[in-house]
């Protein structure tokens, strides 16, 4: 086995096994571009193995150095807690193994690239002024991770040349909801509409965003599609092992600016 530091992809996880399976598919996309490092994955919640047991089998291979890439899309509450947590776990438990911490995928061309991918995918898709593009996120209770998804939407704005209209919206935790992002369109003359889920793999959240979207539609009489999420995908995996090579050379950074775990936004006045 090469010297190379090892790769630990750290996943959410999912109930559904579908989910499951495309962050494994991941892994192994990951695998066949550096096949001389040794990679393996863990997921926070709902899925096995769980990151300690997935650290304990990567640490088989006994590498003197792991690099933790968080596998999500936002730094929110799970990557800015959970990631460290089994970080220091591991430093305690390994003591001649040196851990080092990557920072999300985030706001990156590569994402941008996947989830226009999808979009343009879906055979109704055509740029106007009246085609609407709701982007969907999981939501959270961190403002700086919800403030990310409006500055990614208006960023696949400039990629469209403002030739649609983009709002943003959540599933869960936080609003604007699905529904009300799909009004907020349709009060801007949006005659078409695609909702795309600003998520990597399939869960449970992803089925709940079919489900929202297609029940407006059939309530206003309106056809809505709903692109794929992002999936297996080489943007991805590259992507992953840039992150990898930033922490690597020490010039890994946290975008927390505008995060809660440096000052409450909230209470500014």
């Amino acid at each position: 086995m090469s010297d190379k530091p090892a790769l630990y992809l750290i996943g959410h996880g999912t109930k559904d096994s579908d989910g499951a399976k495309q962050f494994f598919e991941t892994l192994e996309l990951s695998k066949s571009l550096r096949p001389d490092i040794a990679v393996g994955g863990g997921f926070i919640e709902f899925a096995e193995p769980s990151l300690d047991d997935g650290l304990e089998i990567l640490l088989r291979s006994n590498p003197k150095h792991v690099v933790a890439v968080p596998l999500v899309l936002l730094g929110a509450g799970h990557q800015k807690d959970d990631g460290p947590m089994l970080l220091d776990r591991a430093r305690s438990k390994y003591k001649n193994t040196h851990f080092t911490y990557a920072r999300a995928l985030g706001l990156h061309p590569s994402v941008l690239d996947a989830v226009l991918k999808s979009i343009k995918q879906i055979d109704s898709f055509k740029l106007s002024p009246t085609q609407g593009i709701a982007l969907i996120g999981r939501g959270s209770t961190d403002p700086d991770a919800n403030s990310d998804l409006y500055k990614i939407a208006r960023l696949i704005d400039e990629r469209l040349n403002g030739s649609a209209l983009v709002e943003t919206g959540f599933v869960s935790l936080t609003f604007p909801t699905v529904t009300q992002t799909l009004y907020r369109l349709k009060s801007l003359g949006a005659k078409s509409f695609v909702v795309t889920p600003y998520f990597l793999f399939k869960g449970v959240l992803l089925y709940r965003i079919h489900h929202e979207a297609l029940a407006w539609a059939e309530s206003n009489d309106f056809e809505v599609h709903v692109s794929s999420e992002i999936g297996p995908d080489n943007l991805i995996a590259n992507l992953i092992w840039e992150r990898y090579d930033e922490a690597v050379s020490g010039e890994s950074l946290m975008n927390c600016d505008y995060c809660k775990y440096r000052f409450d936004l909230t209470s500014l006045s």
